[in-house]
């Protein structure tokens, strides 16, 4: 005999009943929610560009030092791995070998090397420098540091002036990742509003706004900005210049998008639904916000997240050939641009590490972007 009883069988049913009223009763949010939650890679990339975004946020926290903070007594250091074993033992906490000074015999140079005989231990929560996390809670206290006030640590050492690598490139992944933020949200409320002036009203209006997008597409962008930059004045702020590379890249960032939202909407203001509400009275900017943008939101979406890796690369090309933002601001391109000799190449390496941070950022961000349009297409596979 079978052990299922009616019982069981009405729960079960039941729970079915729930499931599917529970799906088909789910907002297009929603919806594109769940399957995106099925795409690992994904959810991946978006747990790795979130660790980026805190690093960025709390950079005072995370960063133990200052992004200007110098060792004087560690040029060119190389990085400084915390051990627990070493030619004198082990220990359960970590640790890293104190710093002396020698004279190497071929180039003359002072070059900074480990003293095996000294251990110095790296602790949680130091006190350090003072520091305004947020830009308004006062704090002395880092994340990491050494027991010793008066030894500083490099996990990923230092450039030529003796700053720390790991603290600069914390900085800067706050910096260029705000500027690829508000860079994309001002191309992206411009893109809305003249992409859909251009899609709705059709006809001359359409015309014009089109010849208009295709000035700002054909301007050359190196010799604009190589203009820009020298017009920019010298006596500047790091934040008027770090506001005005970030409207820049803004206001020349959304062409692409309004031609494409303008495409969605002429193919559909002939729907049923858009001529009824253009019959009822409707205003055009309910007709376009309410009515017509909402019908592909997903391919907005998608669409604005693959705009963030060209805005991180943009920034972090013109930094890099000194046509973005100047020193003592810290970006990954600013950082790059410190990096570009052949005696970089050969004796210190490490400053090359804030480019694995933009490869990483630009990869997170296209699997992002593929999985959100995967979760918007309700006929996908990948759902």
């Amino acid at each position: 005999m079978s052990d299922v009883t009616p019982d069981k069988l009405n729960t079960a049913d039941e729970r079915e009943r729930q499931k599917r009223l529970k799906y088909y009763s789910a907002s297009q949010w929603t919806l594109i929610w769940w399957r995106f939650r099925r795409h690992r890679t994904a959810m991946i990339a978006s747990a790795i560009l979130g660790l980026m975004a805190l690093m960025g946020v709390f950079a005072e926290f995370v960063a133990p030092y200052g992004p200007t903070t110098r060792d004087a007594r560690y040029l060119d250091g190389p990085p400084q791995i915390p051990m627990f074993c070493d030619q004198n033992g082990c220990s359960w906490q970590p640790f890293v070998h104190g710093v002396t000074t020698q004279r190497d015999p071929v180039t003359l140079r002072s070059v900074s090397v480990p003293d095996p005989e000294s251990r110095i231990y790296v602790v949680l929560f130091p006190a350090g420098e003072d520091v305004e996390l947020l830009g308004f809670i006062p704090t002395n206290r880092h994340l990491f540091g050494l027991d010793d006030p008066d030894a500083k640590l490099h996990i990923w050492g230092t450039d030529s002036l003796g700053r720390d690598v790991f603290s600069r490139t914390v900085y800067a992944t706050r910096t260029s990742l705000s500027i690829g933020v508000l860079g994309v949200l001002i191309s992206f409320v411009l893109a809305l509003m003249i992409g859909g002036v251009a899609g709705y009203a059709g006809g001359m209006t359409d015309n014009v706004i089109q010849r208009g997008t295709e000035v700002v597409r054909v301007v050359p962008i190196i010799p604009l900005y190589m203009g820009l930059s020298a017009a920019m004045p010298k006596e500047w702020s790091t934040t008027q210049v770090y506001f005005t590379m970030t409207l820049i890249l803004g206001l020349f960032g959304w062409p692409t998008l309004a031609r494409r939202i303008r495409s969605q909407l002429l193919s559909i203001r002939g729907e049923d639904y858009v001529v009824a509400a253009r019959l009822a009275g409707a205003r055009p900017s309910r007709i376009i916000g309410h009515h017509m943008l909402p019908s592909f939101t997903g391919f907005i979406i998608v669409d604005l997240v693959i705009s963030f890796p060209y805005m991180i690369l943009a920034e972090t090309a013109l930094s890099f050939v000194g046509l973005g933002l100047r020193p003592p601001t810290v970006s990954w391109g600013v950082l790059l641009q410190e990096a570009q000799s052949v005696r970089v190449i050969e004796q210190t390496p490490w400053l090359f590490i804030p480019a694995a941070f933009v490869v990483v950022a630009v990869l997170a961000f296209t699997v992002i972007g593929d999985g959100l349009r995967d979760a918007a297409d309700p006929y996908s596979e990948a759902r």
